[in-house]
């Protein structure tokens, strides 16, 4: 068989399984408002509210107490959003942001380097943190909760993949 010829396994193909779009203030009050309301208008999502898992006295952060907002984007969504952040950081991104899993993580300073957003002084200026999971079909095997089992090494997304989809798919160039 040639190589035009050869058919590719469905259940290797990779896909985005989810964008997590998170904001660390670090305390709760007026700017945690103002950062869930800006999340909210970026994503089109409803953001979650995230909780300290710790007192750290030197911090005056206390357990329990809200300090960070984040959202989850799946599907259409997910890709959108996750094309304009990139678009934001110059489709650029660093090696070592790719984990043994395939999933990476970057960083954006200001929201107002995202694509058809406005400094708005009310509001502020935020920086976020954006982690994307990859998966294969299949990995529901792992997730859910009747009889679930491991995954084979083989299935797994490797770093080397990761990065190829993100190069083929996105454009994204990884230094």
């Amino acid at each position: 068989m040639s190589e035009q010829t050869v058919i590719e396994n469905p259940m290797k193909k990779i896909r985005i399984a989810k964008v997590t779009v998170n904001i660390g203030i670090g305390e709760p009050g007026e700017r945690l408002n103002r950062a869930y309301s800006l999340l909210e208008e970026l994503t089109h999502a409803k953001p979650v509210l995230t909780k300290a898992k710790r007192s750290i006295r030197d911090f005056g952060v206390r357990k329990g107490t809200s300090i960070g907002v984040k959202v989850t984007l799946r599907g259409e969504q997910a890709v959108e959003f996750l094309k304009r952040a990139l678009e934001a950081v110059g489709n650029k991104v660093k090696g070592t942001s790719f984990d043994d899993y395939g999933n990476f993580s970057f960083g954006i300073v200001e929201h107002t380097l995202l694509p058809g957003t406005r400094y708005d002084p009310e509001v502020g200026i935020f920086g976020m943190d954006i982690a994307v999971t990859l998966e294969r079909p299949g990995y529901r095997v792992m997730r859910r909760r009747n009889k679930p089992s491991r995954l084979p090494r083989r299935h797994r997304i490797t770093r080397e993949e990761a990065v190829d989809f993100f190069k083929k798919e996105l454009g994204v160039e990884v230094s």
